[in-house]
């Protein structure tokens, strides 16, 4: 019996490192559409966030816990090994997820009802759907595109052009993204039934749709170069980063369309996190200077 919860299983149970990295995408497109940081509203932006995304894991977690037993890279979480109750956990889910809700309302009701639909989408649909059918990648990725977009609403109250673009570069970013850790994870996910790629096999069809996709993030992230994006602007000296982050994305994507090694699939995983980080990096930096 879990008599305390201590802050390691809270850590853990919120995947609390990928929590950041999501929370920081808010971060980056905020400031990106801030005419004037309010810092009271990023303070709001940031703590709603961590707390949006964390009871979004934790509601996962509770749905597959008996799935995560059965997968080597997620046997340990904490309910999968007892160290905190199901109880406990939705109560902590639930009280994240409203208090989260309450301090984005307090940016603007854009911002809080993306939020809400983003627990409902990743919670509700594509957390069942993942036993179901390969298309629940495809509805993942419109609640993990949110934090991108919902900076830019955060700062400026609308959801336009710039919005909708900052939402289209993160959501073609998953795709090579997700699926080369299906990739290279397939054994473990086969385990607990979830279907992740597309074609259900490590295949050439799937690695092709892994290029295709990659292909698609890089045209997504150099258009606001071509000034139809309104505020969302790209400078030469950006548009060329980003095309040069792009091509090593799309290298590697190649690498294991040719190659379908793990060891391709994991290289691939690692250079879309990286690629993400700095073209987010880019345009903040392409602002500032």
């Amino acid at each position: 019996m879990v008599t305390n919860i201590s802050i390691h299983i809270i850590k853990e149970i919120t995947k609390f490192r990928l929590t950041l990295s999501v929370v920081f995408s808010s971060f980056i497109s905020y400031l990106l559409g801030a005419a004037e940081v309010n810092y009271i509203q990023l303070f709001y932006l940031i703590s709603g966030g961590i707390l949006i995304v964390s009871s979004s894991n934790i509601f996962n977690q509770i749905i597959e816990r008996d799935l995560d037993k059965l997968m080597k890279r997620t046997k340990n979480r904490p309910l999968p090994k007892n160290e905190i109750t199901k109880r406990a956990a939705l109560f902590l889910a639930i009280a994240f997820s409203l208090i989260g809700l309450i301090l984005m309302y307090l940016i603007n009701i854009k911002v809080a009802i993306l939020a809400a639909l983003s627990i409902f989408l990743y919670t509700a649909v594509y957390t069942p759907m993942k036993l179901i059918s390969p298309f629940s990648v495809f509805v993942g990725a419109i609640p993990g595109a949110f934090p991108f977009m919902i900076g830019w609403v955060a700062a400026t109250n609308d959801i336009g052009i710039e919005a909708i673009t900052l939402f289209l570069m993160q959501f073609f970013w998953q795709f090579p993204h997700f699926w080369s850790i299906g990739w290279a994870q397939s054994i473990d996910y086969e385990k607990a039934g979830f279907k992740m790629l597309p074609t259900g096999k490590k295949d050439k069809s799937t690695s092709a749709q892994i290029l295709f996709y990659s292909v698609w993030a890089v045209l997504i992230s150099i258009v606001p170069y071509f000034g139809i994006t309104g505020e969302l602007k790209l400078s030469i000296i950006g548009v060329c980063a980003i095309i040069i982050l792009g091509a090593y994305l799309i290298f590697r994507s190649y690498a294991l369309f040719l190659d379908g090694k793990n060891e391709n699939a994991n290289k691939l995983m690692l250079t879309s996190v990286i690629y993400l980080t700095f073209v987010q990096l880019t345009f903040l930096f392409d602002k500032i200077f």
